[in-house]
């Protein structure tokens, strides 16, 4: 959905906003399982426009292990600030300050909310997860689930540099 930044006030306009799990092309390893839902709202003050809200989705991610899938629920509250490119000093050094960190820089007039939910999901699911908390993930040698099997692999094998150490008793 795309907001258009010129129809945007100064009083607050609510946003509810239902994503579809096609709408949403997370990074790679985690999916949308249902819909997102925004909710919150949007207001100009002066150059710069808020965005606030807080949003809601299920989502599937990759154990960091064993790569098995592991549902999440996310339940995210956040606010963005959009500064129009044209208010930004034409010097190629400057200076930034704190507060201007979570600014970002709109290039045209329009806002594609879809982004907004996107990013904000990729860094509510930006943590390490495992599908459980000791996990002992995939065998480096034949590449099995080692949550699954008993793989035997590093007992049988014997790295080459030391095998002559093997045999002094």
């Amino acid at each position: 959905m795309i907001i258009d930044l010129s129809s945007v006030g100064r009083n607050p306009k609510p946003l509810e906003i239902v994503f579809e799990p096609g709408e949403i092309d997370l990074s790679d390893g985690t999916r949308l399982t249902g819909n997102a839902l925004l909710t919150g709202d949007i207001h100009c003050d002066g150059a710069k426009t808020y965005i606030s809200g807080c949003i809601k989705a299920e989502v599937e991610t990759d154990c960091f292990r064993c790569l098995e899938p592991v549902a999440k629920t996310i339940d995210d509250h956040f606010q963005d600030i959009f500064v129009a490119v044209a208010e930004e000093p034409d010097d190629d050094e400057i200076e930034v300050s704190e507060d201007e960190l979570d600014e970002s820089l709109v290039a045209g007039n329009e806002i594609d909310i879809a982004d907004v939910v996107r990013e904000q999901l990729i860094l509510a699911t930006t943590e390490t997860v495992y599908c459980k908390e000791d996990c002992k993930g995939l065998c480096p040698k034949c590449g099995g689930n080692r949550n699954l099997i008993d793989c035997k692999c590093e007992d049988n094998q014997i790295d080459p540099r030391w095998a002559a150490l093997k045999n002094l008793n």
